[in-house]
């Protein structure tokens, strides 16, 4: 029963990323173009999916299991640090120089989109330089 949720939570949400357009390159750079020819559209996607997270993470913070019995597993850090600003830098250049961020990327490449794949592996190349330099880190400190 889990996989098949997840399964069915993961078409809904890349169902939703089509739609909405998150998935179109050429839709997110219009919308991050705030000096040129600017598209407001994603503004209301995002809005829209920041208050269902609000409310979302709201009442999973009230449960201790999941709806399908699993333990809850929420971020429990709460302070700003060099990494997460760092990090957060790191995802928004990617995200404004290649248009993807890495879900829609991900159903990007399901729709055949070459661009996707060179996004995807640098993705990828990406976080195996971030697991080595972590391993080295915690061997080292």
């Amino acid at each position: 029963m889990y996989i098949l949720s997840a399964l069915l939570a993961g078409l809904v949400f890349g169902f939703g990323l089509i739609v909405s357009g998150m998935a179109n390159p050429a839709k997110v750079l219009g919308f991050l173009d705030l000096a040129g020819r600017w598209d407001p559209s994603l503004a209301l996607v995002m809005a829209g999916a920041v208050g269902l997270g609000f409310v979302a993470f709201g009442l999973a913070g009230r449960r201790s299991r999941s709806l399908l019995g699993t333990a809850m597993h929420l971020p429990t850090t709460r302070h700003i640090d060099r990494r997460l600003v760092l990090g957060s830098l790191v995802f928004g250049v990617g995200w404004g120089v290649a248009g993807f961020c890495p879900g829609p990327a991900l159903v990007a490449l399901g729709m055949g989109q070459a661009k996707a794949l060179v996004f995807v592996l640098a993705m990828v190349a990406g976080m195996g330089i971030f697991h080595v330099i972590e391993a080295r880190r915690s061997r080292t400190g």
